[in-house]
């Protein structure tokens, strides 16, 4: 992607001798201030507009050594930035042009790496496959096993910096990156090390998920107690190995019919929960699987997918929320498209139930072959019927809440990491209304410009 229109500054190291940053000429600043959103607050996004964003009282950004100094009115932090000791020379000022100014975009579910494709199964789907019929044919996920187990390093190298390229060029910069294509461990260790290093390259963040429970591998299916078999290989081995390794941050598993069962991906978790991982789950995509129960009664931080979830399982997420223990909702609207369902995830049910909900692409080579964030966000204005600000806090605050990390990004507030992007919009609610639309002028990184479109 660097060789493109758009200018990537590796690493997000731009030579800048100026500590600071000054962003001016805005028509809108939404800062996400506040915290997780949740239940009405769910669309409540703290926009500052201005009528002249030339003006004394246009809002700025203030950003200083990679962290957010201060978000309001230009005259006034200009102001109180001199009184506080920070000389304005020492401020490099980057005019938004009009445009709309919004935290970075968190991507909260992706499959990163992985080898080969799949779009063979688009046609297979046309002619009545369903997802189970074609992963228990050995195709789906034992298909892109079969190939990443072979891939080297290098060629995950490659492929990730290809796919996070296109994801800067989205406005986002922090992702999650599960494992789950080796399914044994030398590749899941290898999978979770390239997602690591990947994250340390920058510019964009990469949270390292293990996924070990993502199907059961070929080797063994053949077994009378094949799936057994491996969930204790997973609990004895895998899970061990992965703790030891020290990158992954999260576990995740599967639950789902004909895959790993609510009592299976409770073991899996647990054991992964004592050895330090954080958890979190695929749950109820195809039908009700008790994934929402479980993650509620283990305080995951996410339960992704719930495209079909049974009402106790939306009440246990509810009671989680009310307690003050919520589990995220984290909805993949552009998976349940491209598997071309009939129903989508009952989103505002969640909404209306004071679940905060997070919005995903699933990015993968088979259910959901789509890096774009702001796709996923028009998905789910359209399909889920979640309003533009909605929608935007599901991608900011919330994304950052499911991968625990609503302390350090995902809002505009002093003391975060300076992770902005400026838009070439007038107002946030155009970043959905345009679908496949290229709406990103500039990303900037802990207070750095990495990508510049001018």
């Amino acid at each position: 992607m660097s060789g493109g229109p758009f200018r990537v500054i590796e690493g997000g190291r731009t030579g800048e001798p100026t500590p600071g940053l000054l962003i001016i000429g805005a028509s809108e600043v939404v800062t996400m201030a506040g915290g997780v959103r949740r239940g009405t607050a769910q669309g409540e996004v703290g926009r500052l507009t201005a009528s002249d964003p030339a003006g004394p009282d246009a809002a700025v950004v203030a950003c200083w050594e990679g962290r957010i100094l201060a978000v309001g009115p230009r005259a006034s932090i200009e102001g109180a930035l001199e009184a506080e000791g920070y000389p304005l020379a020492r401020f490099a000022r980057l005019d938004a042009a009009g445009g709309t100014v919004t935290p970075g975009l968190i991507d909260p579910h992706t499959h990163l790496l992985f080898a080969g494709s799949r779009e063979g199964e688009l046609v297979l789907r046309q002619r009545g496959a369903s997802y189970l019929d074609i992963l228990a044919a050995g195709g789906g996920i034992l298909s892109t096993v079969a190939a990443t187990r072979a891939a080297s390093e290098a060629e995950l190298l490659a492929h990730g910096r290809r796919w996070l390229d296109e994801m800067l060029g989205h406005g986002v910069t922090t992702i999650e990156a599960k494992s789950g294509y080796g399914l044994d461990l030398e590749t899941e260790l290898r999978l979770v090390e390239v997602a690591y290093r990947l994250g340390r390259e920058g510019p964009i963040d990469v949270i390292p998920t293990w996924l070990g429970a993502h199907a059961v591998p070929e080797e063994f299916r053949s077994r009378p107690d094949g799936v057994e078999a491996y969930v204790r290989s997973l609990i004895e081995d895998q899970l061990p190995g992965i703790a030891a390794h020290g990158r992954a941050r999260f576990a995740d598993v599967f639950c789902e019919e004909g895959v790993f069962t609510a009592d299976q991906s409770r073991r899996i978790l647990e054991a992964a929960h004592t050895l330090g991982l954080l958890p979190r789950l695929h749950a109820d995509e195809l039908a009700p699987s008790g994934g929402a129960e479980l993650a509620a009664a283990i305080g995951a931080a996410s339960a992704d997918h719930l495209a079909t979830p049974s009402p106790a399982g939306g009440a246990a997420m509810a009671a989680a929320a009310e307690a003050g223990d919520p589990v995220v909702a984290t909805l993949l609207p552009v998976t349940t498209w491209f598997l071309m369902k009939d129903h989508h995830a009952p989103a505002r049910t969640f909404i209306e139930a004071g679940v905060p909900v997070a919005i995903g692409t699933d990015f993968n080579p088979g259910t959901s072959p789509t890096a774009s964030l702001p796709l996923a966000m028009s998905f789910a204005c359209v399909g889920l019927r979640m309003s533009p600000d909605e929608v935007l806090a599901a991608v900011t605050i919330n994304a950052a809440r499911a991968l625990a990390l609503e302390d350090e990004c995902g809002s505009l507030e002093a003391g975060k990491a300076a992770d902005i992007v400026i838009w070439r919009t007038p107002t946030s609610a155009q970043i959905p209304y345009w679908p496949g639309a290229d709406l990103v002028r500039t990303v900037i990184k802990r207070g750095r410009v990495v990508l510049d479109r001018p």
